[in-house]
């Protein structure tokens, strides 16, 4: 019987290069054969630069709502008038199957997979190096994003990275290459095989 896999949570905030690093980790030949990678759900709307079922499942709030009520949610947050969750099913599926999953969460969603996966779960912070390169990023992002939502961004942003003391890890995104291959070489030391 194969083992469970791990369940990788890769928490920091909007703009700290998360999403980045995992695509750049999952690019790698090794980690894709033994690394899943789960998509999330969200109510907010599909930028320019995204796809739809690759970068995210953009649903409704009614379709969000009823996925929740099925228990089709193995962990949710509601953030900027938005919901992201995370399906339970492929998650599931994967770590049954003895495949390791990693996801990209929010704190609330980084403490969830601890309480539901308590002896297989690794979670890694990703900081920016500051909160002006941080800014910058963020605006960079999309030229869409309201200045409004960038305060708001930056200002939880302050609060989310005092909680990088109770991560595994903590990784600082100055150099994206050289981060990269800290978080290849932290997921690889931990995959269950």
């Amino acid at each position: 019987m194969k083992k469970k896999g791990t369940v990788f949570v890769i928490s920091g905030p909007s703009g700290s290069g998360k999403t980045t690093l995992l695509k750049n980790v999952l690019r790698d030949k090794v980690l894709r054969r033994k690394l899943a990678h789960s998509v999330s759900l969200t109510t907010r709307p599909k930028r320019s630069c995204e796809r739809n079922k690759k970068d995210y499942f953009f649903v409704s709030e009614k379709e969000f709502k009823a996925q929740l009520k099925q228990k089709k949610i193995l962990e949710w947050t509601r953030y900027l008038g938005y919901y992201y969750a995370t399906p339970k099913g492929p998650v599931d599926e994967q770590l049954r199957g003895g495949k390791s999953i990693v996801l990209c969460l929010d704190l609330k969603g980084a403490r969830r997979i601890r309480q539901l996966y308590p002896r297989n779960n690794l979670t890694i912070f990703v900081k920016p190096p500051t909160l002006r390169v941080l800014t910058q990023r963020i605006q960079n992002r999309c030229h869409k994003t309201k200045a409004l939502e960038i305060t708001e961004r930056v200002k939880l942003a302050r609060q989310e990275m005092l909680a990088a003391r109770h991560y595994d890890y903590c990784l600082i995104n100055q150099d994206l290459e050289c981060v990269t291959r800290e978080l290849k070489d932290i997921i690889l030391a931990n995959l269950k095989v």
